[in-house]
């Protein structure tokens, strides 16, 4: 096992009816804003509940923060919180929203241009604090440091991390899925799925008890993603799907192993070119990037098939291969498909594309051993057609 510092300083607070805690964890002289995506929380009840007990607090409202938050609008927020001397965010919404409060926290208080916390991935000096109430269980930005932003003007999406960007608190009450569509559900499970296998699916390191958090988080979602989808208000199932989404990626499964990332630095770009949901871009990508570098993953994968799949028949290879399908499987079954060309006509040079703007990146090594070249990642993003 490699050596590691682990610090996660967000508070949780889980469970149903907790939106009250609000009050006790945020500074009663917070000049707030608030910000939400499209308004689906005034009709779920969660925009009430948090009015009345934040009812004695100074709140600006931002609304219309979009799915793979867009920096133009992110910057409209900027300038509020700037304009009206606002000094706390609440983030009431999914990673989408969350991601954009951490961007904001960021660029409220830096004084040169904005873009270039993202492009060159500044370190990130001061930020202002910020607490979550999480409706979309998927990114586990609730409980992490990182966040990703889309820039549609230059069809670009990077992503950027600061420890000064954990969020103080996040409320997490699985009741408030009952009202997000199933679409967004299907998403919530593979998105978490791969952000687990991104950090468990390189080779052995003898992190065992990370293997074994990972592997659990895998067939935990593999057990209730179904059942979630099929009935939101499954307390239970819900409860679990919330728990596995942010256990995920809130660098727990990371510490003291590799990790990859290599799918979600391909399926950025599907999203920035083609407008494709990050979920989807996701299971699009996996099949395809593990075939190509099963050489170096087939310990690992055949592990994985054994573990979560049950599969055990055949050489470590067999199993390996029989584990892609089972993973692809999984995905189909939750109503997600795995090829590019089921999302979009006009994939034709996404590949070339795609290549092109890593090597212009300087982005010349994916993977957990950096092996992974740009004109590998033109093979495999072929492969996806």
């Amino acid at each position: 096992m490699q050596n590691f510092i682990y610090k996660n300083p967000t508070k949780i607070i889980f469970g149903q009816g907790q939106i009250t805690k609000l009050k006790d964890e945020i500074p009663q002289n917070a000049r707030i804003l608030m910000l939400y995506g499209g308004g689906s929380i005034k009709c779920n009840g969660v925009y009430e509940q948090i009015m009345a007990v934040l009812a004695d607090y100074h709140i600006v409202e931002f609304a219309g923060v979009p799915a793979n938050p867009e920096y133009d609008v992110l910057m409209e927020a900027v300038a509020t919180i700037k304009a009206q001397n606002l000094d706390y965010i609440l983030a009431v919404g999914g990673g989408s929203v969350i991601d954009g409060a951490k961007f904001i926290a960021a660029a409220s208080c830096y004084e040169g241009d904005s873009w270039e916390i993202l492009a060159k991935r500044l370190t990130v000096a001061q930020a202002l604090p910020f607490s979550t109430v999480l409706t979309l269980p998927a990114t586990g930005s609730e409980m992490n440091s990182g966040a990703v932003i889309s820039r549609r003007a230059l069809k670009e999406k990077r992503s950027f991390a600061s420890p000064n960007l954990f969020p103080q608190c996040s409320v997490l009450d699985p009741t408030v899925i009952q009202s997000l569509p199933k679409r967004q559900l299907e998403n919530g499970v593979v998105d978490a799925f791969v952000h687990v296998l991104e950090q468990y699916m390189t080779y052995p390191a003898d992190g065992l008890l990370q293997d074994r958090f990972a592997e659990g988080i895998l067939q935990t979602l593999v057990e209730v993603g179904p059942k979630v989808i099929a009935d939101p208000k499954n307390y239970q199932a819900a409860s679990n799907f919330m728990w596995s989404c942010t256990m995920a990626l809130n660098g727990l499964i990371a510490q003291g192993v590799p990790s990859d990332w290599g799918v979600h630095a391909i399926g950025h770009e599907f999203t920035a070119l083609h407008g494709i949901d990050h979920a989807r871009t996701l299971a699009v990508v996996l099949p395809a990037y593990y075939h190509y570098c099963l050489e170096n993953k087939q310990e690992k994968l055949a592990q994985f098939g054994e573990r979560v799949w049950g599969i055990t028949d055949g050489t470590t290879e067999e199993k390996a291969l029989k584990a892609i399908s089972a993973t692809e499987q999984f995905f189909h079954s939750v109503g997600i498909d795995t090829r590019l060309s089921a999302y979009t006509e006009d994939y034709q040079g996404t590949a070339e594309t795609i290549a092109q703007r890593f090597q212009e990146r300087g982005w010349l090594g994916l993977g957990e051993r950096q092996s992974v070249t740009p004109e590998m990642v033109k093979q495999i993003v072929e492969n996806t057609y």
